[in-house]
């Protein structure tokens, strides 16, 4: 189980670059993902993307890259229209101000668009610097994560626990249902008919108030829920949705209890039951 909160943070500097990857993890119900990028950096989004999400299922991450070149390598060209048209604009000027001088060289190199330089960008060479580091980062990312789910497992199995007994205490009192019934039809009938009680009329009514009102049903499904909660935490690495799923269904079946049985202690024993869900639902919100 891993949380989808978490935070890292990786750099390198060398004598040519200083890069730096920075990732947070936010809670998300799908994976949304938001990439900052030097703009010439661009066309390496898409690796930076599928390596995120080689890691990461549910979450909203924001990842922000920053490269500084130390060291760069240039091209430089000579736009020789552009150095002959200023030459020949400057010559000009000094023969119509009647001056025996010629354009100098250095003079024209500083003109603009005579000189053309050009950074060499090369993206399997920014790749080369970049992998190494994001991976890093996503380890430690991903290790952040692990450490918080662990956490964040163990106070859910403590509410399941909760839930487990709470539903012993109930399935322990199932059987005083029938009981009560019995006794319930048996003072009305009394009231009504006196000591002309019909015994097999109370036992038809109770088998169709049994019907209505037996509880061994949510009870077994109740149990199905909580063992197979237990499993998918046990096999599944980011098991987040299913066990929302699980937890509607756990909901509908103490709500189910709760509403048919008018026992005190099976009372008790689903406000115990609800508690403890709305932890683990609250829980649920944090892990992947």
């Amino acid at each position: 189980m891993k949380s989808m909160t978490g935070y890292a943070y990786k750099e390198l500097r060398n004598e040519t670059v200083s890069l730096s990857v920075e990732i947070k993890g936010y809670n998300n119900r799908f994976l949304e993902m938001f990439i900052n990028l030097p703009p010439f950096l661009g066309m390496l989004e898409n690796r930076i993307r599928e390596a995120v999400a080689s890691h990461c299922e549910r979450g909203k991450i924001e990842l922000s890259l920053r490269l500084k070149e130390l060291a760069t390598d240039v091209s430089v060209s000579i736009d020789k229209s552009a150095a002959q048209a200023y030459y020949a604009a400057m010559l000009e000027l000094a023969q119509s101000l009647a001056l025996d001088e010629k354009p100098k060289l250095h003079t024209i190199l500083g003109m603009e668009g005579v000189l053309q330089i050009d950074k060499i960008r090369d993206p399997e060479r920014y790749w080369q610097l970049i992998e190494p580091v994001l991976q890093g980062a996503l380890d430690q990312f991903e290790a952040e994560r692990i450490r918080e789910g662990r956490a964040t497992e163990a106070d859910i199995l403590s509410h399941i626990a909760k839930l487990e007994a709470a539903s012993a205490v109930v399935e322990q009192h199932a059987p005083l249902l029938e009981t009560q019934i019995k006794e319930n039809l048996r003072s009305r009938f009394a009231e009504l008919l006196g000591d002309s009680i019909d015994e097999n009329r109370i036992l038809a009514e109770t088998a169709v108030l049994l019907m209505k009102y037996t509880i061994s049903e949510e009870l077994a499904r109740l149990k199905a829920h909580l063992a197979e909660f237990r499993a998918e935490v046990e096999r599944n690495p980011a098991p987040g949705k299913k066990l929302d799923f699980l937890c509607q269904e756990i909901n509908r079946e103490v709500n189910t209890i709760g509403s048919k049985s008018p026992i005190l202690e099976v009372s008790r024993a689903v406000v115990t039951m609800k508690d403890a869900l709305e932890n683990v639902r609250e829980q649920l919100r944090n892990i992947e």
